[in-house]
């Protein structure tokens, strides 16, 4: 049976020292709770389930925008993870086998919870553990064999049991026909009288209910409580997400200095140089190079085009194939046609550029007038001189030409010259009457 997933998103996460909630704070590009959502989702949920704290809608929304159709719960009060979890009981009514996650592990892979749910062909609670390099501070999982007899926290512990390196790392399945039935009988008798959901192992047990573990590694089920371990996860993300690049036949001279976003699409023999970053939304097509010190979100860039170096591509921008962006070039909502070209200094926004389109040095389209933008269109073919102005709404036909030093606020036929630039007048001696007539005045400072 497909699980329902419940995750676990309601902790006011107050290390972080921040007004966004933590779960909303981003690794590579994502926020965390989009990571666990992608994970269950990769995992094979069917339905899922956040629980947010109350008065937070951002979260909510955040939700929603991952995971159309999500229920969404709200723990009024935070009285413990099994507290939480009974927050989304209406899902858990449902009887599907549940998936329990939370929601700042964001490097928990989707091919260990889909084994943590595949455990519930042999058991009725399976748990995730790892090996702790330090265990001191985790709860110890008492297994053998696999089975697990217990979790206990470290301050009930023995000396013994703080020996034990296999921990907890908190994510859970449940099979749907006990759940609901072991969750209502966990107590708050504790000393912080919460609900804790790790006593769903010894209830399952004294039912005499098969409790087993699966096992992670242990980077990979960290959670992220402050800021540097927000820093630790990014940095193990990114080391991911480069391996796949390259795996996937992408070629990064200096993998270390590049970063990706989480959904970062390199094709086949994609050259990506030094210090290039890509941002969300950034899908480069086979054998395309990204030279150094470039900066790419929201874009599409096609086969065997050019970026770089010092190129920022803005969201919006579409490079056909061939297409050449180089230093220095800004680009948003900028559509290119293959092989057009924008080789230095220029400034390219809400505007249509031909194939085989040339873009001068210092062109720029003036796309907004203070109030809204307005799209310029350059034909294929056409001929941008350079340190032109096209100030939009405007059309330069294809195969027209734009002088150089041009601002040009009408429309240009197709294969006509665009002038509009004062004509230039020579004044024959005017240099050699002034330097006559200042030279004696000209300061020594």
């Amino acid at each position: 049976m497909e699980p329902t997933a419940i995750v676990l998103a309601a902790g006011e996460g107050t290390r972080m020292v921040s007004r966004i909630p933590k779960i909303l704070h981003r690794v590579a590009g994502r926020s965390l709770l989009a990571h666990a959502i992608a994970a269950v989702s990769k995992a094979g949920a069917r339905h899922i389930a956040v629980v947010v704290g109350p008065d937070r809608q951002d979260v909510a929304d955040e939700a929603q925008r991952h995971a159309p159709g999500a229920d969404v719960f709200i723990q009024t009060e935070r009285r413990g993870t099994a507290h939480a979890v009974l927050a989304a009981r209406k899902a858990i009514e449902r009887g599907a086998d549940l998936l329990i996650v939370f929601g700042d592990t964001p490097l928990l892979r989707a091919e260990t919870l889909k084994s943590l749910a595949g455990a519930l062909s042999e058991a009725s609670v399976a748990v995730l553990g790892f090996r702790a390099a330090d265990p001191a501070g985790y709860g110890r999982l008492l297994a053998t064999n696999g089975e697990l007899a217990a979790i206990r926290e470290e301050r009930d512990a023995t000396d013994e049991e703080r020996k034990v390196d296999l921990c907890n790392a908190g994510a859970m399945a449940i099979a749907g026909k006990h759940a609901l039935a072991l969750l209502d009988r966990i107590t708050d008798r504790n000393a912080k009288r919460e609900f804790y959901l790790t006593d769903i192992v010894s209830l399952a047990r004294a039912d005499k209910l098969k409790v087993v573990v699966r096992e992670a590694a242990e980077e990979e089920v960290m959670g992220v409580n402050d800021k540097k371990q927000l820093s630790i996860a990014e940095a193990g993300m990114q080391e991911r997400l480069r391996d796949a690049a390259m795996k996937a036949g992408a070629v990064l001279i200096a993998p270390e200095t590049v970063h990706f976003s989480a959904d970062t699409k390199l094709g086949r023999d994609v050259v990506v140089e030094p210090y290039v970053v890509f941002g969300p939304g950034v899908t480069i097509e086979e054998g395309a190079v990204i030279h150094s010190f470039s900066h790419l979100e929201g874009v599409a860039v096609g086969a065997g085009a050019s970026v770089g170096p010092f190129a920022r591509l803005r969201p919006g921008t579409k490079l056909g194939n061939g297409v050449r962006i180089g230093n220095f070039v800004e680009t948003k909502a900028a559509t290119f046609g293959d092989g057009a070209k924008a080789n230095h200094l220029s400034y390219v926004g809400d505007a249509t550029v031909g194939a085989n389109a040339n873009i001068g040095a210092g062109t720029i389209t003036c796309n907004y007038d203070g109030f809204g933008k307005h799209r310029t269109e350059i034909g294929a073919a056409a001929f941008v001189g350079s340190n032109s102005s096209l100030v939009a709404p405007v059309k330069i036909g294809s195969g027209a030409y734009v002088a150089s030093g041009s601002v040009i606020t009408g429309n240009v036929p197709d294969d006509a010259l665009g002038v509009a630039r004062g004509r230039q007048v020579n004044k024959e001696g005017w240099a050699r009457d002034l330097r006559s007539l200042k030279g004696g005045q000209k300061s020594e400072d």
